[in-house]
């Protein structure tokens, strides 16, 4: 897929909300240490976009991450929901993981490559397991009167 589509995503917990403009082929993998320790992942997954192309429904909390950077994010749940250089004021980068259908994206390249875990790129080789067949996890959710997410 490659052209601007307006998608809309958010926060774990809901209270954050965001519509925006992208094109998701525009995505890409950072692995420099500061997205690691923002997020606790070997990586991130962002989009760039232009920042007037992103409209906060309801607005985020924002971290200074660095001298030279911010990061908006839920302080109710902890996702983390995107990257901006604060002397940028054009583009900014969203999460892929907080699109609400986040399957249209595709990675361009890595950033941050000087991080970047071998080990964890090419994992098609290691066995695959549902969610909804891990039996355990499927009768926690059941016992606390849910359905797992899909």
């Amino acid at each position: 897929m490659s052209g601007t589509v307006e998608k809309s995503g958010g926060c774990q917990c809901g209270r954050i909300r965001y519509t925006a403009q992208v094109d998701p082929a525009q995505a890409y993998l950072c692995h420099c240490r500061m997205c690691q320790r923002a997020t606790g992942g070997v990586s991130i997954a962002f989009v760039n976009l232009a920042r007037a192309d992103c409209v906060w429904e309801s607005g985020p909390d924002w971290y200074h991450s660095s001298p030279i950077a911010k990061r908006p994010f839920c302080s109710q749940c902890g996702t983390p929901l995107g990257f901006q250089f604060d002397d940028d004021g054009e583009k900014m980068d969203l999460t892929v993981g907080s699109f609400d259908d986040p399957a249209d994206f595709g990675p361009k390249h890595h950033f941050g490559a000087e991080s970047l875990h071998e080990a964890w790129l090419d994992t098609a080789v290691l066995p695959r397991y549902r969610t909804d067949e891990y039996d355990v996890l499927v009768q926690k959710w059941q016992d606390a009167g849910a359905e797992p997410p899909a």
